[in-house]
């Protein structure tokens, strides 16, 4: 039997590892080799100082570039370390009650893994041939070899595999169960997941329960119907990106009637999504820094409070709890999502403050863990809702204006009459 409850109280925090531990941009074996990796043992005071109980890391499999072309899915990047020097951080974190959960990327691979590499030597005798999707003989690409293929959204060097061909399969599946035996991982992010093979999910569900009951798995999903995929029989959450749009959003715009409606709509009373745990983010790797994406920078507190306290589970982007800026759109692309940080130098001293006393709130209320959504009062600029689990219920008030506000309302045959700050929160119990 499956017992994921540590998800319930889990406060995660996401690392890009390649960026964050200040790895070279592009893999050149012996020459860009490191044990950068061991650098995140010296963030876990800082992440339980914040209440952090689970970490997700990106890519740190041996690749290219970016860490999403993967090479050799057996093996950590040879810029971060060696598989050694992961068994360390794995067990520290462990030993600190910290998860451990490795971005799964499974629907392509670059163009150096041993798969690409034979079928471009071999061509067709090649024993790969069936190992990558649309493969085209007759075709040509950019990189003229003489073949084409299938890839992640028209990049050529993402090179899409074949799950329809059982070897496919039984490779990232025996892989996966190296790292779960040998390191003891506590979870997978499948990137790119509404591109892969949907029995593919059920086959690593069933593999990944054998090997330990606790292991969870979250597929990244932009749009859709969520349900598709967290079910019994694939996935336990996916990317919650229909509220990360709806946070923000609700922010800028003066326009709480749009978040609250998201979540009235996911996990109200009868709701889409009742009783599953959604993967909630601000930000990420992918997506511009939180203190870019909000027109004024102090809403970043409302945003936070709304993060740690609406159904699902909270993930902070790391730096983002300092409030450092990234746009995708500067000259830097997405690596201005992804710097290198050293935490010695960071300080924001109020909003890990209030980070922190958003973890400690949410850790000890069974009702913001578990509890159905319910819309208490809504307006442009200030959102009333409650979380509710049998008779427990906590109640949460936002303000998203530079002014304060007094707000009058009724819950549960109870009046209330409170005074919110400035870009202020309350969390009532």
């Amino acid at each position: 039997m499956r017992d994921i409850e540590w998800v319930k109280d889990a406060v995660f925090y996401h690392i890009y590892p390649l960026g964050a531990f200040g790895c070279p941009r592009e893999n050149k074996g012996l020459e860009t080799a490191g044990h950068r990796i061991l650098k995140l043992i010296e963030w876990i005071p800082h992440l339980k100082e914040i209440g952090v109980n689970a970490i997700y890391l990106g890519p740190i499999m041996e690749s290219g570039t970016h860490g999403y072309d993967t090479y050799d899915y057996y093996k950590i990047d040879s810029r971060l370390g060696s598989n050694e020097d992961f068994k360390k951080v794995v067990a520290k974190c462990h030993s600190n009650g910290i998860k451990v959960v490795l971005d799964g990327v499974f629907n392509h691979v670059g163009r150096g893994h041993i798969a690409f590499s034979d079928v471009v030597k071999n061509r067709e005798k090649s024993s790969y041939r069936d190992w990558i999707a649309g493969l085209n003989f007759g075709g040509n690409n950019w990189h003229n070899d003489g073949l084409s293929y299938e890839c992640w959204s028209g990049a050529e060097e993402l090179v899409k595999l074949n799950h329809r061909c059982d070897a496919v399969d039984n490779h990232i599946l025996n892989a996966v169960g190296m790292w779960i035996d040998e390191y003891d991982i506590d979870g997978l992010r499948l990137d790119a997941a509404d591109c892969i093979e949907r029995g593919f999910f059920n086959r690593l569900k069933n593999f990944t329960e054998q090997k330990k009951a606790s292991f969870w798995l979250m597929g990244e999903i932009i749009h859709g119907d969520y349900n598709i995929y967290v079910n019994e029989n694939m996935l336990d959450a996916v990317t919650n990106y229909e509220c990360w749009k709806g946070i923000y959003s609700s922010h800028n715009d003066h326009n709480y009637f749009e978040i609250n409606y998201a979540m009235k709509r996911q996990w109200g009373q009868g709701g889409l999504y009742a009783g599953k745990y959604l993967y909630n983010f601000i930000d990420n790797h992918d997506v511009n820094r939180i203190a870019t994406l909000l027109k004024d920078k102090e809403n970043i507190y409302p945003t936070y409070t709304l993060l740690f306290t609406m159904p699902g589970i909270p993930s902070i982007y790391y730096g983002s709890e300092w409030a450092i800026e990234g746009d995708k759109n500067s000259k830097d692309g997405d690596y201005a999502l992804r710097p290198e940080i050293d935490i010695k130098n960071m300080s924001n001293p109020d909003l890990l403050d209030h980070i922190r006393i958003l973890s400690e709130i949410r850790k000890s209320s069974v009702a913001l863990k578990q509890g159905i959504y319910e819309e208490v009062q809504v307006r442009n600029e200030t959102l009333v809702f409650a979380r509710v689990y049998e008779d427990e219920y906590v109640i949460v008030a936002l303000n998203n204006t530079a002014e304060k506000k007094q707000l009058s309302f009724d819950f549960r045959g109870e009046h209330y009459d409170i005074e919110l700050e400035a870009h202020g929160s309350k969390i009532l119990k």
